[in-house]
């Protein structure tokens, strides 16, 4: 008998992915006693009577019990919040960033020889990069302009060279809150349609922005049969929930909904999400609320002494250019007020920190912590 020789660890890690392993985790900032306002959460809490009524729900459920038809539920609950067009169907999934990965999934071509690409303006997202990488897809980034707007000619370009399977528009953007010209985005859709490629309009900050793209694919089917929507109730009100919908064609989601994985919504998603629904009135409440707030902290900006430039926004969050980006976020982390500095994301972000826009006492409190940093 040969004795084996020992094992070890490193020899084993060495089976894991060499761009894995020269990756880092996606990183949550410590919030214990720090005003978290680097997340674009929304600020409220429940009424206490709402507490109280989901409590008892989500107490009566059958845990033991895989999630089963209360799911068809709520496709047909978010169905008609978001006013699902004619023959068109959903797919849940944990959270938007679950379905990036599915579609990535569904798309990749392993052991063709040929890889898919996926194509999205830059800076946006980081989940739509890392998913083509660790899906296996070719990523291109097409830089926005500097005042980030979408550079119509380089998306165009970029389409034609590349022949993207999935381009991703996020519809406002993440991190520039913004919200790009409708004639030119639909003019990139039909460019990436004439390839047969897929477009995903990513509306996670819907509830804050002025407009959907729903509507164009409700009133031109045909044009924008190849475009699927893609939505989260993180935005909503309920990031802790995870729920995330994608919208499309009935035949095109039902392939996609092959590569979901069984049960990937858990029956205390699924209730929760429902019970909001229900409550949507709240959450409009709630949203209204956070665009009014959103007006006043865009004013006070544009009066601060030390701010460079400040976007427009049609999200939840702002975009602040200042002359020390690194001494801004720390001066506010010593005040005890998180935000996100984003300079390190993309080069057109150079000095650039994202602001939650929350509740007025917060955004009161981010403010003052801000003007103290510059």
């Amino acid at each position: 008998m040969t004795n084996a020789a020992p094992s070890s660890p490193l020899q084993a890690l060495a089976r894991i992915r060499a761009d894995v392993r020269a990756m880092h985790a996606y990183g949550v900032q410590p919030s214990t006693g720090m005003l978290k306002m680097d997340a674009m959460e929304n600020p409220f809490r429940l009424p206490a009577h709402l507490q109280a009524a989901l409590g008892q729900r989500l107490g009566a459920l059958a845990l033991n019990r895989y999630p089963g038809d209360r799911l068809l539920d709520l496709k047909a609950s978010l169905a008609q919040y978001a006013g699902l067009p004619e023959g068109y169907g959903i797919v849940l999934g944990n959270g938007s960033d679950e379905l990036i990965t599915l579609l990535a999934l569904a798309c990749a071509q392993p052991g063709t020889g040929q890889r898919a690409t996926m194509l999205a303006p830059m800076p946006g997202f980081v989940m739509y990069p890392l998913s083509a990488q660790l899906q296996g897809l070719d990523f291109v980034g097409v830089p926005l302009t500097p005042d980030f707007e979408l550079d119509e000619p380089a998306m165009l370009a970029a389409i034609a060279q590349h022949n993207p399977a999935i381009t991703y528009i996020a519809y406002p953007n993440n991190p520039t809150a913004t919200l790009w010209d409708e004639g030119a985005v639909q003019r990139i859709i039909d460019a990436a349609g004439a390839q047969g490629g897929i477009v995903v309009m990513d509306e996670a900050y819907q509830p804050f922005a002025s407009r959907t793209f729903i509507d164009r694919m409700r009133a031109e089917p045909a044009r924008n049969a190849h475009v699927l929507l893609m939505r989260t109730l993180s935005k909503f009100g309920l990031a802790g929930v995870r729920l995330g919908y994608l919208i499309g064609p009935a035949a095109f989601v039902s392939e996609i909904d092959k590569v979901r994985p069984p049960y990937n919504v858990s029956v205390l998603n699924c209730e929760a999400a429902l019970f909001a629904l229900e409550n949507a009135e709240v959450f409009s409440e709630q949203a209204a609320e956070i665009r009014a707030e959103r007006t006043k902290v865009l004013a006070a900006l544009r009066q601060m002494p030390g701010i460079e430039k400040c976007w427009d926004s049609e999200a939840n969050m702002i975009l602040v250019r200042v002359a020390d980006s690194a001494r801004a976020y720390d001066g506010m982390k010593n005040r005890k007020v998180l935000v996100k500095n984003v300079s390190t994301m993309h080069p057109l972000l150079a000095n650039c920190l994202r602001l939650t826009v929350g509740a007025a006492s917060d955004n009161a409190q981010m403010l003052a912590a801000l003007q103290a940093s510059l």
